[in-house]
């Protein structure tokens, strides 16, 4: 064996990782974000988020493709390369002895990651599961949550496929009666939300389930008004937060919400097929996880994360992505997202045929945004963008929904957007090359 792969598994044995000073963060990054850091010191969020020289450090960070402008990021995002690093790297030590590195080294890393994640969330690190993702984490509710026939929940018909599909599979099953609003955004009025979840209550109503941002249009929903509503008239709410985490400036205990789930791989940049689900404490004893437990009805959030054999190397990686993450901090990361959404929305918004899905107030949206152009389809614009410029999005179509949706994310550049600019422009009057 050689000295440096003695080194290497000495280090990862002993969690070297993302939990500790030598953590591959600290090794690639602290210094030079350090600095960076030090030079907005003196500028309010907003105001750094157009420091092109600080965010030139950050975008440095990831590897994403550069003949493809990756718009997609809502969808999943990639990770900076020392997330990477730190999956292929524990990938590599679990292969020397998968049984003995993953079970008795590396399965030792979950207590360290859940406090970390906790400390981010701003939550008791008992009330934190970790899992693959926001569908896995918002199911183990779904079907676990005691609801009995004739109970009512009500959601809303732009909530996120998967989550619609279990509450329609309880219904199947349990008889429960599953509403659904239908909203028609942009719209700028909390009240007028609010009001729609209340209308909708009935003395059966049991639960409420709302998505923080609302994955086809941006829209962001006033979920501690609307979970406050819901608890005056007994009502739990469930939130789903796939979109929000690791982009808008929160604490999950400040939602006032019941129960929380989301995806890691989108803006925290956590590795593909990491996610976390978050339950008030005194709750967790009555759900029923999704994957049984020789004690399901335990108050030990613990229950909610028997996956069977699992991916010790991503778990390492999320330490990785939240180090990257509190590196930028969250409010500064929240406005530079949205002043990229912004960039490039505000300049088409004028050109005729060019239509907006996405309010651009900032209490309303954050990065992603929808657009469409009069005469085409969505498919047609999606196409366009990616045939003829290179620029990745992905089409959204459901109820009172058809755009393109854009989403950029920290390492998009403003040349990048430029070119999304000039796509809209050149596609809206005609003028493509």
């Amino acid at each position: 064996m050689t000295a440096n792969r003695r080194n290497f598994i000495k280090q990862a044995a002993v969690l070297t990782g993302a939990f500790s000073a030598n953590s591959l963060f600290n090794q690639a990054h602290a210094e030079d974000f350090n600095n960076a850091a030090k030079k907005v010191a003196h500028l309010n969020p907003v105001q750094a988020a157009q420091d092109e020289d600080y965010w030139s450090v950050i975008q440095r960070s990831y590897t994403a493709n550069g003949d493809i402008i990756i718009l997609n990021n809502g969808g999943v995002s990639p990770s900076p390369l020392i997330v990477q690093q730190a999956v292929e790297r524990y990938n590599q030590l679990s292969n020397q002895g998968p049984s003995y590195y993953m079970w008795r080294i590396l399965d030792q890393g979950r207590e360290p990651l859940r406090e970390k994640l906790a400390l981010l969330a701003g939550c008791d690190p008992e009330e934190l599961a970790i899992n693959r993702n926001a569908t896995e984490a918002l199911n183990n509710i779904i079907l676990g949550i005691p609801l009995q026939k004739g109970d009512e929940v009500i959601g809303a018909k732009q909530d996120y496929p998967h989550m619609m599909a279990a509450y329609k599979q309880r219904a199947m099953r349990d008889g429960i009666v599953y509403k659904q609003l239908n909203f028609k955004f942009p719209i700028e009025s909390d009240d007028e939300i609010v009001k729609a979840y209340a209308d909708a209550i009935t003395p059966k109503t049991k639960l409420i389930h709302v998505t923080h941002i609302v994955n086809w249009v941006g829209q962001i929903m006033p979920v501690r008004k609307i979970a406050d509503m819901a608890h005056a008239h007994g009502i739990e709410v469930i939130c789903d937060g796939a979109h929000s985490f690791g982009l808008l400036d929160y604490k999950i205990p400040d939602l006032h919400c019941d129960y929380w789930g989301t995806s890691l791989h989108k803006f925290l940049s956590a590795p593909v097929g990491s996610g976390m689900m978050w339950v008030k404490k005194d709750k967790i004893e009555k759900i029923w996880p999704l994957l049984s437990d020789d004690n399901p009805n335990s108050p030990n959030i613990r229950k909610f994360e028997n996956l069977g054999t699992r991916s010790f190397p991503i778990e390492q990686g999320i330490g990785e992505a939240v180090n990257f993450q509190n590196s930028i901090g969250n409010k500064r990361k929240e406005e530079r997202v949205r002043y990229l959404k912004n960039y490039w929305a505000e300049q088409v918004q004028h050109i005729p045929k060019v239509k907006l899905h996405t309010s651009l107030k900032p209490e309303y949206s954050c990065g992603i945004c929808g657009i469409s152009i009069d005469g085409m389809t969505t498919a047609e614009l999606d196409s366009a963008l990616f045939t003829k410029y290179k620029i990745h999005t992905t089409n959204m179509v459901t109820d009172n929904v058809n755009c393109v949706r854009v989403t950029p994310h920290v390492y998009t550049t403003i040349p990048n957007l430029d070119k999304m600019v000039r796509a809209i422009t050149e596609i809206a009057t005609g003028k493509t090359k």
